[in-house]
């Protein structure tokens, strides 16, 4: 059921549909003559688009009726059951889509690789071009792709009539339009483009082929007929229309979902939407119906907010067909191909092109343009998916595998996927390894598979046998480990995690290696930032060689549990950072170090923020409440008194912590932000609004950062809305 509010359907929805319209009625056209149908069935699925599938689709912006993007096996199918099975055909595949849509496996239609689309969108621009440009030339277009160039050679030679004249005009319309001033482009260049060819081709009087209609568009009498025979061949047709429109349909609501901030789009209601239309479309002699991106966008940009749009669009069209259907039969058919040669050259888009091949998708991309222009659309899709399918394998079985020497020793990294398709190559790099010495085996994968775990524990086996030593480093899951003692993993849901070595503490994975030495533990730890982290960081790195420009000081406690890099989500370059016992920031510019650091940062470096990040369990907070022992610390730690006599309460998310330390530490970062005020050099810039106070607490036990929200006077989870004094 349809709720549309009155006021909003006149404010927006009604111009909107107007507009759409305009659009529709020669599309609609172009698309009939371009599928070998009747002209009248573009417009009757223009009407039934518009209306039932607006009305009843999971898509309230979307537009449906003909679309480009089945003209090529619309006109196979004609050319091969005739038009009324083809009529039956789309009732059918009506009928299929509305059990898909209840069968709630729309989503499932989106796995199709988007190269395979954009392929399919440009082999069907490439084919109506094709075929159009004979229209224009005053010929007349030929069966396939491959046949109309053939002939194109000798048409292009023969003698251009009116026909030429007209295709030019309208194409040369079509691509000025945009440019033009904006009171001028408020028509569509579309009816522009056909009502000046329509006008010039009368006004001259010239003789060529234009729109034939019925007499009478209500009184058709067209009953769809069942084939005598051949009924895998109508099978085939009938799946292949309905997966075909499914597809653009779910794309397209997908596109105009990006376009808008409206509701999002109901893919399984689309679908049943769109299987409505096509049953009521095809019973009454139109073409199939799709969600067409071109009126969609049109829709959007004009306005639309509701549903009402798409349904009165389509009323827009019937009313058109009604009274203007003298008009529609002046249309020459030549300007209806120039239209449509620029609707399929578009169709072929540079910028899909260009993002297929930045993710390595070419292949498919050409692949299913080429299958479709040659032979038809069903092979070039089916094509595609069998190189996506083909592309997909070699990536997710792929393994990085190669070896290096670390003096007199050596070592073998493999990464990826390990499996029997890397068995060959793995053999002839282990083969390399000469005899006799020290090799390090780093196992860095996500799945062992049986044959590779042969393969290793064989090489391992008989190169220990001939003097050699084989140390093997398993990174992520003890893979081989496991297979060795009877316990092979089968899949990557049974394996364990591993602890990333690059965030867990050392202690935490060096312990599994038996590394126990203080000594060996650093040098063991530099060893994995050159084999695994220097790489990725190496051009970053080389960026920051000749100076810094962090952004932010960072003042933190010296605690070992607090890692700012890592709290932050930073890196290298990002935090001039400042550690001290108790995250402390001495009033009255007490402390050398400290006044030369942060003049240093803000008169120097320019950063723009200050943090001052204190902790839960922090020992300095527990000694401050607790007094501290007489030495040095007891004199630091006089810095921190100030924190101490700070009256009320400070809250973490509005509740007070239970620990005394915990509470003394909120405190403690607020008395800082105070005593940094004292700093001449930041007092200047803050008050320039260059610079920015934070507050900031880590709490170690839950992982969660917390920062003070001046306005509810209180320490609130990192990603919650904070108030910034001053802003």
């Amino acid at each position: 059921m349809v709720i549309m509010r009155p006021l909003a359907v006149l404010r927006h929805d009604l111009p909107a549909s107007l507009v759409v319209f305009l659009v529709a009625v020669p599309l609609s056209l172009g698309i009939a003559l371009a599928s070998g149908a009747p002209v009248a069935a573009g417009l009757v699925a223009a009407v039934v688009g518009g209306v039932v599938a607006g009305a009843l689709g999971g898509s309230a912006l979307q537009v449906s009726g003909p679309a480009a993007g089945l003209t090529v096996v619309m006109a196979e199918t004609i050319q091969t059951f005739g038009w009324v099975v083809t009529c039956a055909i789309t009732v059918a595949a009506g009928a299929l889509q509305i059990l898909l849509g209840l069968s709630r496996i729309a989503r499932a239609a989106l796995a199709i690789s988007p190269a395979i689309v954009h392929g399919m969108l440009a082999g069907i621009g490439v084919t109506i071009v094709l075929g159009q440009l004979h229209v224009i030339l005053g010929g007349k277009a030929q069966s396939s792709a491959v046949e109309n160039v053939a002939e194109l050679p000798a048409q292009i030679i023969a003698h251009h009539d009116s026909a030429t004249i007209v295709g030019l005009l309208t194409i040369g319309l079509l691509l000025i339009w945009p440019k033009l001033p904006a009171a001028v482009r408020k028509v569509p260049g579309p009816l522009a483009a056909i009502a000046v060819a329509t006008v010039v081709s009368v006004a001259f009087g010239m003789t060529l082929p234009r729109v034939e209609l019925p007499g009478d568009l209500l009184n058709i009498h067209l009953v769809p007929q069942l084939p005598d025979g051949g009924w895998s061949g109508f099978a085939l047709a009938v799946v292949t229309i309905a997966l075909i429109a499914s597809v653009e349909s779910l794309l397209s609501a997908v596109a105009v979902d990006r376009m808008h901030t409206g509701p999002r789009a109901n893919l399984d209601r689309e679908l049943v939407g769109q299987g409505a239309a096509n049953m009521l479309s095809g019973a009454l002699g139109g073409l199939p119906v799709t969600g067409v991106i071109v009126r969609s966008s049109t829709n959007v940009t004009a306005g639309a907010k509701s549903r009402a749009s798409a349904v009165l669009h389509g009323l827009w069209v019937l009313l058109f067909v009604v009274l203007l259907a003298g008009l529609i039969q002046s249309i020459p058919l030549a300007a209806l191909a120039g239209l449509l040669v620029h609707v399929g050259a578009k169709l072929v888009n540079p910028g899909h092109m260009k993002t297929v091949l930045a993710h390595g998708d070419l292949p498919v991309y050409l692949l299913t343009l080429a299958g479709v222009v040659v032979f038809d659309l069903l092979t070039g899709v089916l094509a595609g998916i069998g190189l996506a399918v083909v592309l997909m394998l070699r990536r997710t079985v792929w393994s990085g595998i190669h070896i290096e020497r670390e003096g007199d020793d050596w070592r073998v990294v493999v990464e990826g996927v390990l499996t029997f398709l890397s068995v060959p190559r793995l053999s002839k790099v282990l083969g390399t390894v000469p005899g006799g010495v020290t090799v390090r085996l780093e196992l860095v994968v996500d799945y062992l598979d049986h044959a590779a775990f042969e393969s290793l524990h064989t090489w391992q086996q008989a190169y220990e046998r001939a003097g050699g030593t084989v140390e093997v480093d398993e990174v992520g899951h003890p893979w081989f480990g496991e297979g060795k003692a009877g316990r092979p993993t089968r899949s990557r849901v049974a394996a364990s995690r591993a602890v990333p070595r690059w965030l867990a503490p050392w202690s935490e994975w060096q312990a599994a290696e038996g590394v126990e030495i203080p000594a060996q533990q650093t040098r063991r730890g530099a060893t994995e930032f050159h084999r695994r982290a220097a790489p990725l960081l190496r051009d970053t790195l080389s960026g920051l060689a000749d100076g810094q420009r962090p952004r932010t000081l960072f003042i933190t406690c010296g605690d070992s549990r607090i890692v700012p890099n890592l709290i932050t989500t930073s890196g290298p370059g990002d935090l001039f950072t400042i550690r001290n016992i108790g995250n402390l920031v001495p009033p009255g510019q007490a402390d050398a170090s400290m006044n030369a650091s942060i003049e240093y940062a803000v008169g120097v470096l320019g950063v723009e923020e200050i943090v001052v990040c204190g902790h839960s369990s922090c020992g300095a907070m527990a000694a401050l409440a607790d007094g501290p022992p007489p030495g040095p610390l007891s004199a630091w730690l006089h810095h921190a008194e100030p924190s101490a006599h700070r009256l009320g309460s400070a809250t973490l998310d509005g509740g007070v912590p239970d620990r005394e330390g915990d509470r003394l530490a909120l405190h403690n970062v607020l008395q800082q932000l105070e005593h940094l005020r004292e700093y001449p050099a930041v007092a200047a810039a803050e008050s320039a609004g260059k610079l920015q106070l934070t507050a900031m607490y880590f709490h170690v036990g839950d992982a969660q950062v917390y920062l003070f929200d001046a306005a509810e006077r209180t320490f609130r989870p990192a990603g919650a809305p904070v108030v910034v004094p001053g802003a």
